[in-house]
C-alpha cells in the first residue's frame, strides 16, 4: 500500500494548460526566481562549475595539484587507486588517461573484492611498493576513512592524495591532500581534479560521458550540478568516440542516439559492475581505457556473460533470503523495522543488491551479511527518513571500518560479533521507525484531466531532464478514469495493459502498469480508477502516439 501525497497546494482545477502545469512543476521543484527556473530549464555549461561551490576546499586542491605536478615532472612512480564498482572504475579511468597524456609515469590499480576489500589495504599498498616503488597514490572513490592505512603508506614513504565522495567520519585521515565533497560522486570528484591539472578545461569535457554513467550509476541526486553534469555527459555519451563504450553499447543492443538514464542505470552501470562483483573489475577498466577495437569487443562480450552469471546468483539468493528471512524473524518481513539476514553461501559481491531487493518488495531498511570464518562483509540500504550509516556507525565499536551514504553503506565486522550488531540495530530501528516512516510515499505534483494530456505537454515535460534521484519524472494523478480493456503482460503476467478514458474523452488511451499485474483480478470492463502515472510518448513506424506509464492505482469504492 503506498500513500498518495500532492504537491500541489494550489488550485483544485483539473483542465490545466501546459503552461499552468509547467508553472506547478517548477513550484513543486522550489524554483522561483527567473534565474533559478532559467538555470534548470537551461542549465549552464559545465566549463563555467567552479569546484569550490561544491564544498571542495581550495588550499587541499592547490595541494593536491602542486604534489602532482611534481610527481610528473620528477618522472616520480603514480597509482591511481580506484574502486571495484562503476563510479570507481569510470573515475579511475579519467585520473590515469588525464595523467598519462600529461607524460606521467603513472599505473592505475583496481582492488579485488574478495582479496583485498574495499579502498586501500595493506596487500595492495604492499604489492604497488613492490611493483612499481609507488611514491604517489591517489585515490578514487575512497579513502576518506582509510586512517590506519594511510599512516601505514606514510612509514612506506608514500605520499596519498584522496579523491572521495563518501560520507566522513569525525576523525579525518592525514594525507597529503583530501579532495573531497559528499555533492558528487567519486568521478565527480576525480573529474574536478582533472579539470585541475590540465590546462585546456573544454579538453576535459570529453570526459562527461564518463562522469554521466558514474553520477547516475551511484545513485546521486541529479540536482544542481549533477544535473547538469549528466546532461551534458549524456550529450558526449551519444557521440561517444570511446571504443569500449561503443562495444559495449552495440553488446547491449541500446540506440546510442536515444541513451538515457535509464539505459545507463539499469543496462550500461550493472554491466560494468558486475566485473567487480564476481571476478575482478580491472577488465571494466581495460573496457573503458582500450584502443584496440578487437580487445573492446572481447571485453564487452565478457561483461555481458559476467552480467547474466550475476543476474542468475542474484536471483537464487534474492529466493533464498526471502525464505530464510521469515524462518529466522517468525514473522512477516512487513511487521519488522528492519531486516536483518546473513548466511556463509552469499557472494559478497551482490549483497547490496539483494539487500536493495528487499528494500524495493519490503520497504524496511535493510542489511545483507556474507559470512566468514573470522571476518564478515555486510551491505545495507535504507528508506527515505533513516539514515543507515549513521545508524551502522552508532555500532562502531564492533565494527573493523564502515563506510557509505545515508542511503546505502557496507562494512566489515567480526562474525563472532554479529548477534550483537544485529540487537543493536533492530533496537535502534523500533525506536526510530514507525508505521507512518515504513509506508511508502508517492509524491505527485498535481491533479489533472485525462483530456489536457497532449505532445505539447510531454515537450514540456523533456526540459526537466535528465531524471533520476532528486529529480523524479513529473507524476500527475487523474481520477475517476473507466477502464475499457486490460490484459496481463510480461513474464509470469506481472504487468498490465490497459486502455482508458475518462468523461466525455473520444479516444482511449494506452497505458501500462509495471509490476501491477495482481491488479488484473480486482478490475472489470467500465470500472473506475485512480492513477497516478507518467508520461511519454511511444514511436512505431514513424508513428507517435502518448502512452502512461502507471506507478500506481487505486481502485474507486
Amino acid at each position: 500500500m503506498k500513500k498518495w501525497q500532492g504537491l500541489d497546494r494550489g488550485s483544485c482545477q483539473q483542465n490545466k494548460t501546459p503552461e499552468e502545469i509547467l508553472k506547478i512543476l517548477l513550484r513543486n521543484r522550489f524554483l522561483k526566481t527567473k534565474k533559478e527556473i532559467n538555470d534548470f530549464l537551461n542549465p549552464p555549461q559545465p566549463s563555467g562549475l567552479d569546484f569550490r561551490s561544491l564544498g571542495i576546499k581550495p588550499l587541499q586542491m592547490k595541494k593536491a595539484v602542486l604534489r602532482i605536478k611534481k610527481a610528473i615532472e620528477k618522472q616520480e612512480s603514480v597509482v591511481v587507486y580506484g574502486d571495484y564498482d562503476a563510479d570507481g572504475v569510470c573515475g579511475a579511468a579519467i585520473l590515469w588517461e588525464t595523467l598519462y597524456r600529461l607524460g606521467a609515469k603513472v599505473m592505475p590499480y583496481i582492488p579485488h573484492r574478495v582479496e583485498e576489500g574495499y579502498g586501500l589495504s595493506q596487500k595492495g599498498i604492499d604489492f604497488l611498493k613492490q611493483e612499481y616503488n609507488v611514491d604517489l597514490i591517489l585515490t578514487v572513490d575512497h579513502g576518506i576513512g582509510s586512517l590506519e592505512k594511510i599512516e601505514y603508506c606514510q612509514k612506506l614513504g608514500i605520499d596519498v592524495i584522496i579523491t572521495d565522495h563518501h560520507v566522513a567520519s569525525k576523525k579525518r585521515p592525514k594525507a597529503l591532500a583530501i579532495v573531497h565533497t559528499t555533492n558528487l560522486c567519486g568521478t565527480g570528484v576525480a573529474w574536478m581534479l582533472a579539470r585541475e591539472i590540465v590546462k585546456d578545461k573544454l579538453e576535459i569535457e570529453d570526459y562527461l560521458d564518463l562522469v554521466a554513467i558514474a553520477t547516475v550509476a551511484d545513485m546521486v541526486s541529479l540536482t544542481g550540478t549533477n544535473r547538469i553534469l549528466v546532461k551534458y555527459g549524456l550529450e558526449k555519451l551519444r557521440k561517444t568516440q570511446r571504443l569500449g563504450l561503443n562495444a559495449l553499447i552495440k553488446e547491449a543492443q541500446i540506440n546510442k542516439e536515444k541513451i538515457s538514464v535509464y539505459d545507463i542505470s539499469h543496462v550500461l552501470a550493472p554491466r560494468l559492475n558486475a566485473m567487480g562483483r564476481l571476478t575482478h573489475a580491472l577488465d571494466a577498466l581495460r573496457l573503458l581505457c582500450t584502443k584496440d577495437e578487437d580487445k573492446a569487443r572481447s571485453l564487452a562480450r565478457e561483461l555481458e556473460v559476467t552480467n547474466r552469471d550475476r543476474q542468475k546468483l542474484m536471483e537464487e539468493t534474492i529466493l533464498h533470503a526471502e525464505d530464510l528471512l521469515k524462518k529466522q524473524m517468525g514473522i512477516s518481513p512487513l511487521e519488522a523495522h528492519l531486516l536483518y539476514i546473513s548466511h556463509r553461501s552469499y557472494n559478497q559481491g551482490i549483497i547490496g543488491l539483494v539487500a536493495g531487493r528487499l528494500v524495493e518488495k519490503f520497504y524496511r531498511p535493510s542489511i545483507v551479511i556474507a559470512e566468514g570464518e573470522v571476518y564478515s562483509k555486510g551491505s545495507a540500504r535504507s528508506i527515505n527518513g533513516f539514515n543507515i550509516i549513521e545508524t551502522i556507525r552508532k555500532a562502531e565499536d564492533l565494527l573493523i571500518d564502515a563506510g557509505g551514504h545515508p542511503m546505502a553503506a557496507g562494512f566489515t565486522i567480526k562474525t563472532k560479533h554479529l548477534e550483537l550488531f544485529k540487537k543493536r540495530l533492530t533496537e535502534i530501528a523500533d525506536q526510530e521507525l514507525d508505521e507512518e516512516k515504513l509506508t511508502r510515499v508517492l509524491k505527485f505534483d498535481c491533479e489533472i484531466n485525462l483530456k489536457v494530456l497532449s505532445f505539447e505537454l510531454f515537450e514540456k515535460l523533456t526540459q526537466f531532464a535528465p531524471f533520476g534521484l532528486g529529480n523524479p519524472e513529473p507524476v500527475f494523478v487523474s481520477r475517476c478514469v473507466l477502464v475499457k480493456e486490460a490484459k496481463k503482460i510480461g513474464a509470469d503476467g506481472k504487468h498490465l495493459r490497459l486502455l482508458i478514458t475518462q468523461n466525455s474523452l473520444p479516444i482511449t488511451i494506452s497505458a501500462v502498469a509495471f509490476g501491477l499485474g495482481d491488479f488484473f483480478t480486482k478490475l472489470s470492463r467500465e470500472q473506475k480508477i485512480d492513477i497516478a502515472y507518467t508520461l511519454s510518448v511511444d514511436e512505431w513506424q514513424g508513428q507517435k502516439k502518448l502512452d502512461l506509464k502507471i506507478k500506481d492505482i487505486k481502485l474507486e469504492d
